[in-house]
């Protein structure tokens, strides 16, 4: 079993950056890939970005050039660098750890609203 925990969502102006964190707890696999979604109001569940333990990055399109994933292995920890913020980036974000094809994680996400 595993918990995730969000942290460092808030409100932030368009252009701004904010960092998210996630810290997972629990039996943790080395192949367990870890990752971010979102979820806007009255829109379907999106993927932001996922990553590998050993490093390899996936992004969404909408976020390429601006949000970037890092994983610290050693504190089971998953990171989201968000940078250059927009208005429609405004969502709750959710930490994913997806074990194989058996099993997926959620935390309880966190708020993040871009607005001047």
């Amino acid at each position: 079993q595993v918990q995730l925990v969000e942290s460092g969502g808030g409100l932030m102006q368009p252009g701004g950056s904010l960092r998210l964190a996630c810290a997972a707890s629990g039996t943790i696999f080395s192949s367990d890939k870890m990752g971010w979604y979102r979820q806007a109001p009255g829109k379907g569940r999106e993927l932001v970005a996922t990553i590998t333990s050993g490093g390899s990055t996936n992004y969404a399109d909408f976020v390429k050039g601006r949000f970037t994933i890092s994983r610290d292995n050693a504190k089971n920890t998953v990171y989201l660098q968000m940078n250059s913020l927009k208005p429609e980036d405004t969502a709750f974000y959710y930490c994913n750890l997806q074990r194989f094809s058996y099993r997926a994680y959620w935390g309880q996400g966190t708020q993040v609203t871009v607005s001047s």
